[in-house]
């Protein structure tokens, strides 16, 4: 069996949220330590990427190490700390602390199946215009065919070779399947959830934790 590892990007400064999202405490836990027991549940080992691994007082990680000053860059510092031996290396972002081990099943095996990356989507239900601006004004120009069009999430997973390869290129993205797909990989879409919302506002935290208290109640 093909060994798997994680990468858990937790470098952010969380500007939007007020501060760093990744040690809010959600339901009791802190949003970072629940993103890293999923990942350990569900992979070998798990390589966390901080501003300051100095100051890490948790539990969880394999390996911890620094990141950079873009998310693209935090990645590729926790790349060069993941064994040269892994097959499949998942990325999942911590401020997404309601991801369950399902998601990183679920990508994996499509990984295994024979795709080089692999990204939980949620097809998207609003009606999505094109907009131009013209002086002061937005104004529509065109609506877009949603039928082809899905929100992403992580964890993704990806061939560890492929990963690596489009990392080296220094490119930066807003995820890590961007730069696969730019080099020509095929990545596919398998079924997200949609509770695994990611925490941008503060706001954020407290649908997260109504999400869990619904969970606990089914």
């Amino acid at each position: 069996m093909a060994r798997v590892w994680a990468v858990v990007v937790a470098a952010g400064s969380g500007v939007r949220f007020g501060g760093p999202k990744q040690f809010a405490v959600l339901a009791g836990t802190r949003v970072v330590d629940r993103s890293l027991a999923v990942a350990r549940e569900a992979c070998d080992g798990v390589v966390l990427v901080l501003s300051d691994p100095d100051a890490w007082d948790g539990t969880g990680a394999d390996i911890v190490v620094a990141g950079g000053t873009t998310r693209a860059e935090s990645v590729r510092a926790g790349l060069d700390a993941v064994p040269a031996d892994a097959e499949v290396i998942a990325v999942h972002d911590a401020a997404r602390p309601l991801a369950g081990p399902e998601l990183y099943a679920a990508v994996v095996a499509a990984v295994r199946a024979g795709a080089d990356g692999a990204v939980p989507g949620i097809p998207v239900a609003d009606t999505l215009k094109r907009v131009e601006a013209h002086g002061d004004e937005q104004v529509i120009v065109g609506t877009v065919d949603r039928s082809s069009i899905f929100a992403a999430q992580t964890p993704q997973a990806f061939r560890a070779d492929v990963l690596r390869a489009a990392h080296a290129s220094g490119d930066d993205a807003t995820d890590d399947a961007a730069l696969v797909e730019a080099r020509g990989g095929k990545v596919v879409i398998v079924p997200g959830d949609p509770s695994n919302l990611k925490l941008t506002g503060s706001r954020d935290l407290a649908v997260a934790a109504a999400l869990l208290e619904i969970e606990a109640g089914s």
